[in-house]
């Protein structure tokens, strides 16, 4: 039985407490909105990280599991993964991924705004960079990113606004073999603080940024905007799991039905306006999940695009060994330094877009001997341990290969007809092969960084093309565009069909990119948030989400 008593009717419900979710919500509360947020999951609980502690790389996938589907939180709900080439990464709670992202931070460059104008495929999107450039400048700034500004390969005015990590023999290493090579390079720009800033403490550099940052250094949105939300009097709930957006007869959201995982207790909680952040696999499943008489093939689905055209950034990896002897377990584990020489269309090549590359820490000694990044672990134990252990500790780094994806319609997230979650509601499919065009952009880039490496002074080098457990940047299931026809939201994440129902996370890019998306998706945020405030008195509101009092 639903539970409407005491059913407050605020401006503004928002599904998910994540980045892009936080950032809304922040915003809308500074202009005196009020605004509720609903999370599946709760505050993660830092004092189960044992990070200072031996027995850290042995516990740290108990509870802080990147995988949802080995994790098997509470908050986690099923995904069927057997047609997937990649598999997808997530955290379900407070804070969203950001609490197991590596915090790398970029922005998209102006040509991946306009694929269709620069390359004649996929699509171009329906703003450009210099529209998005002021809203990237503030989320920057919220977000702690430290690092250097003026990387070349942007436009002038990328500003970091923290100072950056101190570059060690490692990133000198390949800073001098990229300029040997005539290729780009820079270093890393990351949202850890490098100094006190937004609430964040200076990282002491554990390496440990994707299990969680148990120092406060790392800019997870739980602690970067969550606090300053309350203080403004944003209401969170914790353990909800909404299971539809509900909308009148006007077509209009009136709010949205969840569950309290704890009680079990089904409740209704009306808004004037609805925003949907629950990323490009939890926003598809809700907006589907959410079908009616008057919206057959779910919510706002009347171009048929939602939970289709599915990116997941393929990601491979090369490593190389090294006589030198590197401090290569210290933070920041996600990027000590970048390279975007390959990142746009090449002449010379078969295949359209390109990649970025991320030089990494590797890790503490259990990490030498793990699948991740070398590939394969089927020869590291028995006899081979020991000297396994002493050539790759300390003695090793390699390229993250990060491919911009394509949008294929057939790559798509659906609704499992056959298993639920815990509270009752359709669990969730993925399907996703690698294109020709990614095999072939990966190959291509595994042998140029494997150049970078030999050049480097790597006595061994090995590449693998493509990592199943990479899927961390979850895109483009609710595109946006300008023609209702073939997109499902617009450039600023209102759905063409429900004008009160707004979609803000990253499903709603159009293309990928080559970087990573986080600095796009909360810029978008806070975008969209702005043209909701200065929207606010002309925004269509339902009638029956007015009316949905006690005694109505």
């Amino acid at each position: 039985m639903t539970n409407e008593s005491q059913a407050t009717v605020y401006d503004v419900v928002i599904v998910g407490a994540g980045p892009s979710g936080a950032v809304a919500a922040k915003r809308l509360a500074e202009e005196g909105m009020s605004v509720i947020c609903l999370e599946q999951g709760g505050y993660p609980d830092y004092t189960k990280l044992r990070h200072s502690g031996l027995e850290f790389e042995l516990t740290k996938q108990q509870h802080f599991a990147t995988n949802p589907n080995r994790r098997r939180a509470p908050s986690d709900y099923p995904i069927d993964v057997s047609d997937s080439d990649i598999e997808p990464l997530m955290w379900n709670g407070v804070g969203g991924s950001s609490v197991l992202y590596a915090a790398a931070w970029h922005r998209l460059k102006p040509s991946d705004f306009r694929v269709r104008s620069v390359d004649g495929i996929a699509d171009d999107w329906p703003l450009s960079y210099a529209e998005l450039e002021p809203f990237y400048a503030r989320v920057e700034n919220d977000f702690a990113v430290s690092g250097v500004g003026g990387d070349p390969a942007y436009p002038p005015g990328f500003d970091i606004p923290l100072p950056p990590f101190p570059m060690g023999a490692m990133e000198r290493k390949f800073a001098s073999a990229h300029d040997r090579l005539g290729w780009h390079w820079w270093p890393g720009s990351n949202s850890i603080a490098t100094v006190k800033h937004n609430g964040l403490l200076p990282c002491v550099r554990r390496g440990a940024c994707t299990w969680g940052c148990f120092d406060g250094a790392k800019a997870s949105v739980d602690r970067t905007h969550w606090p300053a939300c309350i203080k403004l009097g944003v209401k969170l709930v914790q353990n909800a799991r909404v299971l539809r957006v509900e909308t009148g007869a006007d077509g209009l959201a009136t709010g949205v039905t969840y569950v309290d995982r704890e009680s079990g207790a089904t409740h209704f909680q009306p808004g004037r306006a609805v925003i949907v952040s629950a990323n490009g696999i939890g926003t598809p499943r809700l907006l589907l999940n959410s079908a009616s008489n008057r919206h057959p093939d779910g919510l706002g689905n009347s171009s048929g695009l939602v939970g289709k055209r599915l990116m997941m950034h393929p990601y491979g990896t090369v490593t190389g060994l090294f006589d030198d002897f590197f401090e290569n377990w210290q933070g920041p584990y996600g990027q000590r330094a970048y390279s975007l020489e390959f990142a746009e269309t090449r002449k010379d090549t078969n295949f359209y877009r390109g990649a970025k590359w991320q030089l990494m820490g590797m890790g503490g000694p259990l990490a030498s001997v793990g699948s991740w990044p070398w590939g394969s672990s089927d020869d590291v134990w028995g006899e081979n341990f020991h000297d396994t252990v002493h050539k790759r500790f300390g003695r090793s780094a390699y390229w993250g290969i990060m491919a911009e994806d394509l949008p294929n319609e057939e790559n798509m997230v659906t609704l499992d007809p056959d298993v639920t979650d815990a509270q009752g509601m359709a669990a969730v499919k993925v399907t996703y092969k690698a294109s020709q065009n990614t095999v072939d952009l990966l190959n291509y880039n595994v042998t140029r960084a494997s150049e970078s490496m030999r050049e480097a002074g790597a006595y061994e080098v090995a590449g693998t093309p493509l990592m199943r457990e990479t899927g961390w940047h979850i895109l483009g299931t609710v595109r946006m565009g300008k023609d209702p026809g073939n997109s499902v939201v617009d450039a600023f994440g209102r759905s063409h069909d429900v004008p009160n129902l707004f979609v803000m996370d990253g499903s709603v890019m159009p293309t990928s990119g080559a970087v990573n998306p986080t600095g796009t998706v909360t810029a978008l945020a806070l975008r969209n948030a702005e043209s909701i405030i200065a929207n606010r008195r002309s925004q269509p509101v339902s009638q029956a989400a007015e009316a949905r009092k006690v005694g109505h």
